[in-house]
């Protein structure tokens, strides 16, 4: 009898370790998160795994994540939105313009000669989301929303300088409104993911693209670039962003920790990132020897004039698609801009 009391006590202790283990198991959170860049650039290296570092440790490990780049099974940047949004990962960051269509209030910063400082993109967007930008959004907790520094034009075989020189040249572009002046510049513009301009640029299929000089180091496209336009004519924006779901199933202090390296004390970073993120790429095709030019400021008037009826029918075909208030929103992002560069002037 004593024997069969041992047993039945050994057997009620593996029960109870059993399911203290799986409570504690089960108290583990852990979560994808998704973006479509190289693991080497620096949204994945400065940006995104320190903040899930930092998050997961000011949770003491009750939240930890997996983070896919590109050339994961979750790295396609055509669906970083709808991944999230079904709840397939967590988290998720990416390209505004791509798909098209989908975030067309954020996308007016993408128009031309706006901005050319990823710092001051970065805080009109943030400013705005809760009221202009806020629908965009619905069924996200928005992370940060952030921009680039001003994207040059690079080609792989003739030096760009003016309008002329763009003429019928194939440009791989980023989003409608960068489409939408290529063309009007006389370029021919090509819809591709940025990590499938390297290949295309090749094989002579496109003749350039239109990158701030960050992606060009970490997606090693100095290898088969020759010319680089400092234009600086444009931005394109950004998001990172949570499942409204997945934020609400974590314990409050979880989604306290989340908050914390989220929102103004993350979007405040962006401007510097930027500027340290852009120089490799230069300081790499300055030591290729290649050709890097500034757009001169008559050409760069000639370009401003030639755009205007781009940019009015731009908005006119924001309007036509439900954007009632594109003016407003575009005036505003103007003043934001306006506001931050005040503000930072040495």
């Amino acid at each position: 009898m004593k024997f069969a009391s041992n047993i039945v006590a050994g057997m009620a202790l593996a029960a109870a370790v059993s399911v203290s283990g799986a409570v504690g198991a089960e108290a583990k959170t852990k979560m994808k998160i998704s973006h479509y860049l190289p693991a080497v650039h620096g949204i994945h290296t400065d940006f995104i795994e320190p903040w899930a570092r930092q998050v997961s440790e000011c949770t003491g490990g009750e939240v930890e994540f997996e983070i896919y780049p590109a050339g994961t099974q979750l790295g396609n940047v055509a669906r970083q939105q709808e991944q999230v949004m079904a709840g397939v990962v967590d988290i998720a960051h990416g390209l505004h313009g791509i798909p098209r269509g989908r975030f067309p209030r954020t996308s007016l910063i993408d128009m031309p000669f706006l901005t050319d400082d990823a710092g001051a993109a970065t805080y009109a967007l943030w400013s705005m989301l809760p009221d202009e930008l806020a629908e965009e959004y619905e069924g996200m907790k928005v992370l940060a929303l952030h921009a680039h520094n001003g994207g040059l034009v690079h080609t792989s075989e003739k030096k760009v300088e003016t309008m002329e020189d763009l003429k019928g040249l194939r440009i791989r572009t980023p989003s409608p409104a960068i489409s939408d002046m290529l063309s009007f510049l006389g370029a021919d513009p090509q819809g591709l993911p940025p990590g499938e301009a390297y290949e295309n640029i090749q094989r002579g299929v496109i003749d350039g693209t239109v990158f701030p000089w960050d992606p060009v180091k970490s997606f090693g496209l100095n290898e088969v670039l020759q010319y680089h336009l400092d234009a600086g004519v444009y931005t394109v924006s950004f998001f990172f962003v949570m499942n409204e779901r997945s934020y609400n199933r974590l314990s409050p202090e979880a989604q306290a920790c989340v908050d914390k390296y989220s929102g103004d004390a993350l979007v405040a970073k962006f401007g510097d990132w930027w500027d340290k993120w852009d120089a490799p790429g230069r300081q790499q095709a300055i030591d290729a020897g290649h050709v890097i030019s500034e757009l001169a400021d008559d050409e760069r008037a000639r370009w401003r004039e030639a755009l205007q009826p781009m940019m009015s029918a731009y908005l006119q075909k924001m309007k036509d698609a439900g954007i009632d208030d594109a003016d407003e929103i575009y005036q505003k992002m103007q003043d934001r801009i306006a506001e931050y560069e005040a503000s930072h002037r040495d």
